[in-house]
């Protein structure tokens, strides 16, 4: 999973800071590493890249500093290539028709096709990601122009890709003819932009005009904007649904939809679907699974307490596998408050479970914490299938869910009950249609039919 952020201006002028300011927003979407490209005087691309954090990785006050009409950025949460300092994106190239810059997110699940395609052909590749394919294909298009080079590549490639580019000195964007990964287009005076979600846009003080449709190319430049379909069909879209259980922000918008209230009606989904008549107490793990415990809450009639708090100082890199810390386990990123669960019947809500080892822990916790009783509630349905398509998801062989039932499950987790809403439920509360949405991981219904043996090639 990553975050995508671009910006174009007519006149020139501070618009790097706001693709950094645009990555500060999109940081839930990727932590291991951010970059940004943009177009200095001489038409030249010019990048900044880091490992890390956006304020750790990009140098804010420099890039402040620099007068440019068109820049991209990206955070990364790898899920093809690792972290390799190499993959840092954006990805930069340039021959005799000029340069490139691209950022993606999502997972071009044909990539290692094209990949021996091309090498076969003589392509040279230099960094492990599955984005730098789509360069690649374009090159190998020399009698076209770029923007040329550009559609007929996209045509080729499966999966899901969200893209920002620089091409020509254009901001260019692009989204899969499935409708993946979100990406909508705003504006604030003369500077357009282009971001993953809403919540960016606001942070820059910018409008949000509407979402770059399925299949759709968007060629941004100081006279127009101009949009090209991408020549692929499609029997349906597949946008997806985890976008609104767990990885989108709360205060942005998908598709019309207000991602806070997804989460809400999935909570009263779950308090109908699922309810716990000899609680007293509804809690939420903290962040993902708080709003559908308000929601859980209010449909039960129950009373809601954030009774489990989140350090919000700890990072992915904090953890370090030394022995100490494997054994304070969970603890060092959360706690219970005390006072709150000591001898309560507890409800916890969590959007999902994958591995069931952190459940495990947490509900350990709680236990320790004095609570009689504990109670599960996930607010998406079973987690039982890989995600190929943008989201690091294990191997079914790892996935809980896959594994044993739901008893089963409960018992290793150490609940005193545990309970899933259903995939009817989750599209009621994400409130389109049915075949709109992507539900493969919860179902194994991949994209217009591919296989998990095919998509594991």
């Amino acid at each position: 999973m990553c975050g995508v952020f671009g910006a174009f201006t007519q006149n020139g002028g501070p618009v790097l800071e706001d693709v950094y300011l645009g990555l500060y927003a999109l940081q839930h979407r990727g932590q291991e590493s951010a970059g940004v490209a943009w177009v200095d005087d001489n038409n030249a691309i010019r990048t900044q890249k880091g490992n890390g954090l956006v304020h750790l990785a990009l140098d804010q006050e420099a890039l402040a500093k620099i007068d440019t009409r068109c820049a991209i950025g990206h955070v990364r949460y790898s899920t093809a290539g690792g972290s390799d300092p190499r993959n840092i994106q954006p990805l930069t190239a340039s021959n005799s028709r000029g340069s490139v810059a691209v950022a993606h997110n999502g997972n071009i699940t044909n990539a290692e096709a094209l990949k021996q395609y091309l090498e076969n052909r003589g392509a040279i590749f230099h960094s492990l990601t599955d984005t730098e394919v789509l360069l690649h294909l374009m090159a190998h298009q020399p009698h076209k122009p770029m923007i040329d080079a550009f559609v007929d590549s996209l045509r080729r490639l499966k999966g899901a890709y969200s893209l920002v580019m620089i091409l020509d000195g254009k901001l260019v964007a692009a989204r899969d003819p499935w409708g993946f990964r979100p990406l909508v287009i705003g504006q604030r005076d003369r500077i357009i932009y282009v971001s993953s979600e809403t919540c960016a846009l606001d942070l820059v003080g910018a409008k949000a005009l509407r979402e770059v449709a399925p299949g759709e190319v968007v060629v941004i430049d100081k006279d127009e904007i101009k949009s090209i379909r991408i020549p692929v069909q499609t029997k349906c879209h597949y946008q997806c649904s985890f976008e609104y259980v767990y990885f989108a922000r709360p205060d942005s918008i998908l598709a019309g939809r207000s991602v806070y209230a997804v989460r809400k009606a999935l909570g009263h989904c779950l308090a109908k679907r699922a309810p716990c008549l000899s609680a007293n107490m509804v809690t939420g793990m903290p962040d993902s699974g708080t709003i559908a415990s308000m929601g859980f809450a209010e449909g039960s009639t129950l009373p809601y307490e954030k009774a489990i708090v989140r350090n919000r100082y700890v990072g992915r890199t904090f953890i370090n596998p030394t022995q100490r810390v494997r054994e304070l386990g969970v603890r060092i990123k959360l706690n219970p408050i005390h006072e709150l669960i000591k001898d309560r019947k507890i409800v916890v809500i969590d959007d999902s479970i994958v591995r069931g080892t952190t459940s495990q822990r947490i509900i350990a916790m709680i236990r320790a914490g004095g609570a009689k009783e504990v109670h599960v509630r996930i607010s998406s349905p079973p987690v039982c299938f890989p995600c190929y398509y943008g989201i690091d998801t294990p191997s079914r062989v790892e996935l809980a869910a896959a594994r044993m039932n739901i008893k089963e499950l409960e018992k290793i987790i150490g609940a005193d009950s545990l309970e899933y809403i259903t995939v009817d439920d989750l599209v009621q509360a994400i409130g389109l249609p049915r075949n709109e949405l992507c539900t493969a991981c919860f179902t194994g219904e991949y994209m217009e039919g591919e296989t998990q043996d095919e998509l594991e090639l």
